[in-house]
């Protein structure tokens, strides 16, 4: 589709103004009224190199302006303001889409490029819990956003299968426990033993040192410790995998610290090589104070890795192996320093591949009054909170009493890709609180909002006997409501790679409740069924390219979509 931006920069490029396309392209703007036109250009940049007051370069800029695929240009004080062809406009958005069906939006600017993408990472022995759905998801659609753009992607499930935690669930079970109950209810089991053990070690120390022994001889590949943990995982991944199941994300590897630290004593090595390990109380540190970092432990006093070194290790790995563009970790923001900490290590190892590891962090999330600790005991299993949102999808459909064809694979469709939804509706960075009320509504900003839009926008187009609408030439869909509507679709484009370049899909989400709420506007100020076929048929077209730009973004989001709800 045309780049509007990018027209008017180049005409103004020519008026010989001191500054290069790419830079005005920069400096134009959406005005935040829609009677000021629908691009804008500021001239208080071109007031030094002019030397003339910003209104009259505008003024004078505007007369030497004529561009076809605008109906009218003219200067509101210093803002040389751009108003788009309606018609002109329509046409190429409307046909683009309805010609580029799914691929409108896509690109190859990724083409021969590979992102690594670490996101979800549970751990082994331990619940998978609300406070994981941040991880998972946003990385689920980071990896949807690239593979749209044209990037290779690597998602990567780095599983939280080795460290001290294991050597505390060894000892635990040692002690206390029962086969039958872990069958039975294996997480919860694991995490009641794990608990049990944290709060009576609070208090006893040598249980502590008991629990780093543990670990030490897992590493060392003690039969008996090894037998557990491999038992342990075993039974974990089974309750993992149906949560990935339901809420259809999948990896192309598990790769997690178990399997990167058998690369440990090569990266030990080399840093020692490389003069970088420095003992401390009987441990080997990295000293980072002259970067305004703390030290780094790499190797405990007691002689087992330390989380980072398996990091280091893993990073290596993946350049290796992937030989990758960019590394993404999406983890939440209480590792920055560890991130901070892993990034710098490389680069004094000397990879320049560091430059090229970025930590994606977000906020955390809770629920209505109650507090998160897995120490504690005090979790919300994210299968009970899908499993829920499907069953109270469910009743509000019933008392809806929408024709539903499947009731069952609505609910779960729309459960599952409410709670996504409002998941990704949050910037990244910020914490929330998860709130049925907002997650489950349907009028509001939310994932039942834009689903029940598609379903309205395929009711019209099943009503008009249409599958798909062709191409057409566009005269007559040109109202205010109708052209805001086709505004909202063609900017899916640039929110896209926006959305890319920030590593936020929020901007995605945001966009799509905009596009719902520009569709629900013209369904209700513009019928759609009327007796002049042409605007019939120009109507329809413009409900189908709707319909294919809201489908597309939330496949984005990693969010399918119903036909009817």
């Amino acid at each position: 589709m045309k780049d509007f931006k990018e027209i008017i920069a180049k005409k103004l490029e020519g008026g010989d103004i001191g500054l290069s396309s790419e830079e005005i392209k920069n400096l134009i703007e959406i005005p935040p009224q829609e009677n000021m036109g629908d691009y804008s250009f500021p001239c208080f940049q071109l007031a030094k190199t002019l030397r003339k007051n910003p209104a009259q370069i505008a003024g004078e800029l505007v007369d030497s302006l004529e561009i076809e695929e605008f109906s009218e240009i003219k200067n509101i004080g210093p803002y040389i303001n751009f108003f788009l062809n309606r018609e002109k406009f329509q046409n190429e958005v409307v046909n683009t889409i309805l010609d580029k069906k799914e691929d409108f939006g896509k690109s190859d600017m990724g083409k021969g490029k590979t992102v690594v993408i670490d996101f979800s990472s549970v751990n082994i022995a331990k619940p998978f819990h609300i406070g994981h759905i941040r991880s998972t998801v946003i990385g689920d659609a980071l990896r949807n956003i690239h593979e749209f753009l044209g990037y290779n992607t690597i998602a990567t499930n780095y599983i939280g299968d080795y460290g001290t935690q294991f050597g505390t669930m060894i000892a635990a079970y040692k002690l206390w426990g029962d086969d039958d109950k872990l069958n039975a209810h294996p997480i919860q089991e694991l995490l009641n033993l794990y608990v049990r053990y944290n709060t009576e070690a609070s208090e006893n120390e040598e249980m502590m040192n008991v629990a780093r022994k543990e670990f030490k001889k897992l590493e060392e590949g003690d039969e008996e410790a090894t037998r557990l943990w491999s038992w342990f995982k075993e039974i974990s991944f089974k309750e993992f995998d149906r949560v990935y199941k339901l809420l259809d994300i999948d990896f192309d590897n598990y790769n997690g610290e178990s399997y990167h630290s058998e690369f440990i004593p090569d990266v030990i090595e080399e840093l020692k090589e490389k003069n970088l390990l420095v003992e401390s109380d009987g441990a080997q540190i990295i000293d980072l104070s002259q970067f305004d970092l703390p030290p780094s432990i790499i190797i405990k006093s007691n002689g087992s890795s330390a989380y980072v070194t398996r990091d280091i290790a893993t990073a290596i790995n993946r350049k290796k192996e992937y030989n990758f563009d960019e590394n993404l970790y999406v983890v939440a923001t209480q590792q920055n320093l560890h991130f901070q900490q892993l990034f710098k290590i490389l680069e004094l190892m000397g990879y320049d591949f560091a430059k090229d590891c970025k930590h994606i962090p977000f906020g955390m999330v809770s629920l209505k009054d109650q507090t998160l600790s897995t120490r504690k005991g005090q979790v919300v299993f994210l299968e009970d909170v899908l499993n829920k949102a499907i069953d109270k999808t469910k009743e509000i459909i019933k008392d809806r009493e929408d024709t539903v064809d499947d009731v069952e694979e609505t609910a779960r469709v729309v459960g599952i890709g409410a709670v996504k939804f409002q998941e990704l509706y949050n910037n990244r960075i910020k914490d929330y609180v998860f709130d049925w009320d907002e997650v489950l509504n349907f009028d509001g900003e939310t994932g039942p909002y834009v689903q029940y839009t598609y379903a309205r926008a395929k009711s019209v187009l099943r009503k008009a006997g249409l599958s798909e609408v062709g191409k057409l030439d566009i005269e007559k869909i040109t109202s205010d409501d109708e052209f805001s509507l086709a505004k909202k679709l063609a900017g899916f484009e640039d929110v896209v790679i926006k959305a890319k370049e920030k590593y936020e899909p929020s901007l995605i989400t945001r966009h799509l409740t905009d596009i719902a709420s520009s569709f629900n506007k013209f369904y209700n100020s513009s019928k759609i069924m009327v007796d002049d076929e042409k605007l019939k048929e120009e109507r329809l077209a413009l409900t189908y390219a709707t319909s294919i730009v809201i489908k597309s973004g939330l496949a984005i989001l990693g969010i399918k979509t119903v036909e009817k709800m």
